[in-house]
């Protein structure tokens, strides 16, 4: 048997690590209709081919389309013919909206959350018009880990993004089948494939704690290599992956 490459060795990891998430948290079942938030971020794009991927497989059977929201305000774009083409060769529909938001209307929010809450609420609005029942986000492992010590340090409380969420309000489920592949492959998996970049990032991204969450992170998995494990099973451990 001939050896595999770190390209096959990679997608393999990847691949596991989701069919894993998926049953473990049963994040997607029979007739399931998936709409993914498609920023143009590496995560979005890795998320999108992999579901798209997946759908092909014949259980469980589920579609996929995407939404791509727009902030009109907001120096932070992505080149939408590319993310159309690139969604064409998945064979996934894509929808483009476009919103905006005032940053100051309400100074005890930061731009950084306004700024998700519209695309949220358009992500929200179009997924029930369009009869979705599931909403996939590309948020990954490091993207959970960071949350949960955001949570502690700043507002007292042990919880994170869970894996799946059951929204009370409307007839939705927030799934993030990536939860359980690290940012690190992701960033390989987005290089391998060639992905096009954003052509700007976004202002504020640097405005909030979670950079400086992540330099922490870094320094802890440099005491204990095993903190990312001890972390996610204590998550686990307390039921915080899974809001029913």
């Amino acid at each position: 048997m001939p050896k595999r490459t770190p390209e096959q060795l990679l997608d393999k990891r990847i691949h596991d690590r989701f069919v894993r998430a998926m049953a473990t948290y049963q994040l997607i079942e029979d007739g399931d209709k998936i709409l993914v938030g498609l920023s143009g971020g590496k995560d979005s794009m890795c998320l999108t081919e992999i579901l798209a991927r997946r759908s092909q497989i014949h259980h469980p059977r589920f579609e996929v389309e995407a939404l791509h929201v727009r902030m009109e305000n907001i120096e932070y774009e992505s080149d939408v013919s590319y993310l159309e083409d690139f969604c064409h060769q998945l064979g996934v529909r894509l929808h483009v909206r476009m919103t905006r938001f005032d940053p100051t209307t309400d100074k005890r929010k930061s731009p950084c959350f306004l700024c998700s809450w519209y695309r949220r609420k358009v992500l929200f609005n179009l997924a029930q018009e369009l009869g979705f029942n599931k909403i996939a986000l590309g948020h990954h492992q490091d993207d959970i880990l960071h949350t949960t010590l955001m949570g502690l340090f700043y507002q007292g409380h042990f919880g994170s993004m869970p894996a799946k969420l059951r929204m009370r309000k409307m007839p939705l489920t927030i799934i993030r089948p990536l939860c359980m592949i690290e940012e690190s492959d992701l960033v390989q998996m987005a290089a391998n494939k060639g992905y096009q970049k954003q052509k700007k990032h976004c202002p504020y991204e640097n405005d909030s704690h979670r950079t400086d969450i992540r330099k922490l992170f870094d320094q802890i998995a440099a005491m204990n290599p095993e903190a990312r494990s001890c972390i996610w099973r204590a998550l686990e451990t307390a039921g915080k992956l899974v809001e029913e």
